[in-house]
């Protein structure tokens, strides 16, 4: 027999709640029998909560216990927090495995093969295109992380709104291989001011900062990632200028 539980949620035409949703399909997909009541406008939420005293809504409600909103109900389920609490790497693996995606079926839809360097090429100068827009949807949030590390942002503050352009903008004229002359030196010396700049901070000063190569305000921590980064692009720099003679 189905274990029952009972949501009350905010369902109006103009508002679907997500956390209602979420909780529902949750509910759905541990085979409850469910009890969906519906507050139907911003007042009867306002009120049904005023009423029960709940700070939120939805309410939920397992075998006749009080579990509590979205939150509650995942932690009595067992499951983590949604979203996801406290540092992560998953927006970096996330860009990464993408790029690296995009660099080998281009390869094979360019040249019918996969081939080593082409790939490392691509999927570097992808992963600057991408990198560099993260960083470029939200340019203040972006910089008030870098200038917390960047040794030449931190002295001339403008230059962490130049930084996302200079290495989208690289990556786009690396894919097409066209003035590689201004590309790879601005990249070569971007990168290795980066370079040094999160080794201080990291290793030598010790300190606890979020990395800010994913745009700002994310959770990813200042480290191994962010090194690896700006080692990437020194690579390709020097590999790029290389190429030239």
């Amino acid at each position: 027999m189905k274990k029952t539980a009972k949501i009350v949620r905010m369902v109006t035409p103009d508002h679907l709640c997500p956390w209602g949703i979420k909780a529902l399909d949750l509910l759905k997909r541990k085979h409850f029998k469910i009890d969906d009541q519906h507050l139907d406008s911003m007042d009867a939420n306002k009120s049904y909560k005023d009423e029960h005293g709940y700070d939120e809504t939805p309410q939920v409600w397992i075998e006749g216990e009080h579990i509590g909103g979205y939150d509650q109900l995942r932690e009595h389920l067992g499951l983590s927090p949604d979203p996801n609490e406290g540092e992560t790497y998953q927006p970096v693996i996330a860009v990464f495995a993408v790029t690296f995606l995009m660099a080998l079926t281009t390869c094979w839809a360019l040249w019918g093969e996969l081939e080593v360097i082409h790939i490392a090429e691509l999927f570097i100068a992808f992963s600057m295109c991408v990198l560099g827009i993260l960083k470029l949807q939200d340019l203040k949030s972006f910089a008030t992380g870098f200038v917390q590390y960047d040794l030449v942002a931190q002295r001339y503050v403008p230059y962490s709104y130049v930084y996302p352009v200079i290495e989208a903008g690289a990556g786009v004229l690396m894919i097409a291989g066209i003035f590689t002359w201004v590309a790879a030196p601005l990249v070569l010396l971007a990168s290795s001011i980066g370079a040094v700049s999160v080794f201080k901070a990291v290793y030598l000063e010790k300190r606890d900062l979020s990395c800010a190569c994913v745009g700002g305000g994310s959770s990813v921590p200042l480290g191994f990632i962010s090194l690896t980064e700006n080692l990437m692009m020194m690579a390709m720099a020097v590999w790029m200028i290389v190429k030239q003679f």
